[in-house]
């Protein structure tokens, strides 16, 4: 007879698939800032690989508070996710294009973290750890934060300088 899993369970897994999900977007990072035109581009994707690395520091607190030690969980979503910006990268690492594919990249990887920070920061106010739930919480505001500029970017220039009229 199979072990009844808890939120507690629940908990550990998903902190687990969010560590590695930090760890490989710590990754994609420094090539999403490479292939950027704009500087504005380049200096957003390094901004963000420094804020994702106090992200993991805060993960590892969180497992700290709950007596685990940090380890990840492979997850299929972010290797997807990150597969699909990497493939905007070859496809459109030339065009004029390039910004506003990896904006969009972007946005995946925001959308697909602040999903994971609200449930995890439910949770652990739920479980009656407060401090892990504020943790978690300042990541996901960062995250929404993140969020918030990649569509004022996407609403910007980056979409006009891409823009070409399609012959009727």
């Amino acid at each position: 007879m199979a072990t009844t899993k808890t939120l507690d369970d629940l908990f550990l897994d998903t902190l687990k698939d969010i560590y590695f999900a930090e760890k490989q977007v710590l990754k994609a990072l420094p090539k999403m800032a490479r292939a950027a035109q704009s500087e504005e581009g380049k200096a957003g994707f390094l901004q963000h690989r420094d804020e994702t690395q106090g992200q993991i520091e805060r993960l590892e607190q969180v497992f700290e508070m709950i007596g685990k030690r940090p380890q990840t969980k492979p997850c299929e979503a972010i290797n997807g996710i990150v597969a699909e910006g990497e493939e905007t990268i070859e496809e459109f690492g030339e065009s004029r294009a390039i910004d506003t594919g990896l904006v969009a990249a972007g946005q995946a990887v925001e959308h697909y973290e602040m999903a994971r920070y609200g449930a995890l920061s439910g949770w652990a106010t739920q479980l009656g750890m407060p401090k892990a739930a504020a943790l978690l919480n300042e990541t996901l505001q960062e995250e929404m934060n993140a969020e918030k500029l990649l569509t004022q970017i996407a609403k910007s220039k980056a979409d006009k300088t891409a823009a070409t009229k399609i012959a009727a």
